[in-house]
């Protein structure tokens, strides 16, 4: 990959990882009162920055330990990270990834049906259409979409933002200069982080472009603002808004009914919906992978048909979990237990055996591009 671009190399991970964030993060901005403003308006602008340093530096370590070993897949990555403890990791992907794919998918019906006149059924089909197309052509499809995908989205949620500012503007400044800071900012920009993270493992295939340590720190230095900076717009205009918008069941619909702009609201819910089915790809296309590398270590190649069979399996699985948990329950008791599971082994590994490996390794070392899907 010698020949990839500045743009490639270093700033396309950082917009793949945005749109896998906020898919399965923030995108109706309720997680954000959930970690952030609870906290008030102040403390939650303080644990944003802890969440955003801390995918900073975890990408960082990520990108040039998978670049240093050509591990491009969470398997491989991790097998040489931790050794045979490689399993449990997937165990714990394969847990989350289930979760997210069941409320990804229920949401992305249930948004469709609300807001876009589209029955929640027929959207549903639609997501796993969207999902297995994507999964089916492979990375260098993948990346296009997903990367291109976050320029629309950061533009909306600017907008929205923006919008909502003008109009209320008087409010952020009062909200944030009379509000004290509530403790546990800080542990909630971990705990946030903490199962946010694994979505890092997800865009390792964009690491194969880079061709150096610099590149790699940097893509991670870029990671991290750029996967919290639409939740970064959509937070100040949430804070214009406190403290009422405590009380809305999704943070976006308040937002939108306050601004009366019918037609940012139909954009605003077509881009989500695409986040939603971006997030979806990319916990799958992580699976794909670590298939595919399974194969090539056995001499053989994983088929197109393969890949597709694994989307359908994993979303007809992810959407009969969720109608028989439901979706409460799965986001509840899932997410909370998942954090501190990747917090253990993930981010801990990383930042610790990680970091040793690398820094013990020649900074010039890279490795040899894998094959691309």
């Amino acid at each position: 990959m010698n020949g990839s671009s500045v743009y490639q190399r270093i700033w396309q991970p950082g917009l793949v990882l945005q749109s896998v964030v906020i898919g399965g993060g923030y995108a109706t901005g309720r997680e954000l009162i959930e970690f952030f403003l609870k906290s008030g308006p102040l403390g939650g602008l303080l644990g944003m920055l802890v969440t955003t340093a801390l995918f900073s530096i975890v990408a960082a370590l990520c990108f040039e330990l998978a670049r240093l070993t050509a591990n491009y897949d969470y398997r491989t990555f991790f097998r040489e990270l931790v050794g045979r403890g490689w399993f449990v990791f997937e165990l714990a992907y394969f847990a989350l990834g289930l979760l997210v794919l069941a409320v990804v998918g229920a949401a992305a019906g249930e948004i469709s049906a609300t807001h876009l006149g589209i029955s929640t059924n027929v959207a549903t089909v639609i997501f796993m259409a969207l999902v297995a197309a994507l999964v089916f052509w492979g990375t260098g499809l993948i990346e296009k979409v997903l990367a291109g995908w976050s320029f629309f989205l950061t533009a909306t949620f600017f907008v929205l933002a923006a919008s909502y500012l003008w109009q209320f503007g008087d409010e952020l400044r009062e909200n944030l200069s009379g509000n004290e800071v509530t403790a546990g900012w800080f542990t909630n920009g971990v705990r946030y982080a903490g199962y946010n993270m694994v979505s890092i493992t997800m865009v390792l295939f964009c690491a194969r472009h880079m061709t150096s340590r610099r590149d790699a720190f940097a893509a991670g230095m870029l990671a991290g603002p750029m996967a919290m900076l639409p939740g970064c717009f959509l937070y100040l205009a949430m804070v214009a808004g406190y403290p009422a918008v405590m009380d809305a069941p999704v943070t976006s619909d308040f937002l939108m009914q306050q601004l009366g702009f019918p037609w940012l609201q139909v954009i605003f819910y077509i881009v989500v919906f695409g986040t939603l089915v971006e997030t979806g790809t990319a916990f799958i296309h992580a699976a794909n992978e670590r298939i595919a590398q399974a194969y090539r270590e056995r001499g053989k190649t994983i088929r197109p048909w393969m890949r597709l069979a694994v989307a359908v399996t994993a979303m007809v699985f992810a959407v009969l979990l969720a109608g028989k948990i439901g979706l409460i329950d799965l986001i509840a008791k899932g997410y909370g237990t998942l954090t501190w599971v990747f917090i253990l082994i993930f981010v801990i590994p990383v930042c610790t055996l990680g970091a040793w490996r690398i820094f013990r390794a020649p900074a010039g070392n890279t490795a040899p591009a894998s094959q691309e899907s």
